[in-house]
């Protein structure tokens, strides 16, 4: 689906393009397009961040201590390089991707296992941080749209909300298998009719595109997650019983495949960044 391509927001329009006043207007998008190449991959990364965080906790030993401080150094290094380029570049953005979801994950994890809150407080705790981090993105640069990713300031709101969004996907994910007991593949089904609802109000109802965006964001994380526990979990509960290590593996080198595709045809640059290199 491809429908995140205006500056309104859901909030009063305010004047497009321009330049924020905290952090620097870099001249390139920061974002990738967003095609079905952004949305296969997406998913992809949930994926794999879901089996993988899965393998690191229960086979490699780690615990989801060690998993956590792993995973957080490993985001932190990337988002350093990620926010020192000057422009989108698929091999640092998507590994950035990657490891939020499994950042994001955890953080919903663990909150669930050191307070015992139900998880209809954790769902809302994160819905209300994400709508939190709206509010003081929008008030600040007057915009929430992707395609307008073009300074530190921004870029920072962004990351921060992707990483609010991956963890209110995980809780509202748990949340709904919990409660309905539908399995893995049926709840796929289930949150991949979500996102096609959320893309009919779209392009039929006019839904703005910015809250259609973050919605179907949000909802990739348990689609993703429902289609890894299908393939790695074993028969007996309702999976094809790949194991984690097999499935990890699988959609990784899909992923990888795709953002070298990415990298070496620019298909996904935004036109904004086009519109520089024709240019110069």
């Amino acid at each position: 689906m491809t429908f995140e391509s205006t500056e309104t927001s859901g909030f009063p329009v305010a004047t497009p393009l321009a330049v924020p006043q905290s952090g620097r207007r870099q001249g390139w998008n920061k974002v990738p397009e967003v095609t079905v190449y952004f949305w296969t991959i997406k998913i992809l990364c949930t994926t794999v961040g879901d089996t993988a965080a899965d393998l690191l906790n229960r086979k490699a030993g780690l615990g989801l201590t060690g998993v956590t401080v792993l995973m957080s150094t490993l985001l932190a290094v990337v988002l350093a390089a990620q926010f020192r380029s000057a422009e989108y570049r698929a091999g640092l953005y998507w590994p950035a991707v990657a490891l939020v979801s499994v950042v994001g994950t955890l953080a919903s994890d663990i909150l669930v296992d050191a307070t015992g809150a139900p998880l209809e407080m954790i769902t809302t705790v994160f819905a209300i941080g994400l709508a939190i981090v709206f509010v003081v993105w929008y008030r600040r640069e007057r915009t929430l749209s992707i395609h307008s990713i073009d300074a530190t300031s921004r870029e920072s709101f962004y990351w921060v909300a992707v990483l609010f969004a991956f963890a209110l996907g995980t809780a509202a994910g748990d949340l709904v298998s919990e409660r309905i007991h539908l399995g893995y593949w049926l709840s796929a089904v289930l949150f991949g009719l979500a996102i096609a609802a959320v893309g009919l109000a779209h392009f039929q109802l006019d839904l703005d595109a910015v809250w259609s965006f973050w919605l179907a964001y949000i909802l990739t994380r348990p689609l993703g997650a429902s289609i890894g526990d299908y393939l790695s979990r074993p028969s007996g509960d309702g999976g094809l019983e790949l194991g984690t290590v097999v499935t990890s593996a699988l959609f990784l080198m899909v992923m990888i495949g795709l953002v070298v595709y990415l990298a070496a045809t620019c298909v996904d640059v935004t036109d904004l960044e086009r519109s520089s290199q024709d240019v110069a």
